[in-house]
């Protein structure tokens, strides 16, 4: 409630201001450890799904694709269980709860999946998708 010249009480608008001075924080976005632990306690599921890929990224780096590669979809699978289970995660939180969750959890998926496709010797065989392969890249 606010006060008018008058003195009497004015009533507020439920409406949304007109310009806005900051964004809000997503939905989890909270510290994933108490305010007095040090910022890499506090930030640690970000800092998880980071050194995994990391590491999956120097892994393919070393010529061996297939794991790098599954390591990193591996930390994305790993950051939509992280943003499911836990109320609070730093700033893995980025967009709403659901909508993280679905980013993660495609991109990760997607991942695994092409990796454990790819050629040569490929570990996993979907008809469906060779075959949209094959039209897509004559």
């Amino acid at each position: 409630m606010f006060a008018d010249a008058s003195g009497g009480k004015k009533r507020g608008t439920r409406r949304f201001p007109l310009w806005t001075r900051d964004t809000a924080r997503p939905e989890g976005g909270g510290r994933a450890a108490p305010g007095d632990a040090p910022a890499p306690a506090r930030q640690w599921p970000l800092i998880a799904v980071l050194t995994l890929t990391g590491v999956g990224l120097l892994i393919t780096a070393l010529d061996h694709f297939r794991i790098g590669c599954l390591l990193i979809g591996a930390a994305l699978l790993g950051g939509a269980v992280l943003r499911w289970v836990l109320p609070g995660v730093g700033m893995l939180a980025v967009r709403s709860r659901f909508t993280d969750m679905i980013t993660y959890g495609i991109l990760g998926l997607a991942i695994v999946l092409l990796t454990m496709m790819a050629q040569p010797h490929p570990w996993l065989t979907i008809p469906f998708l060779q075959d949209t392969l094959h039209f897509t890249v004559r």
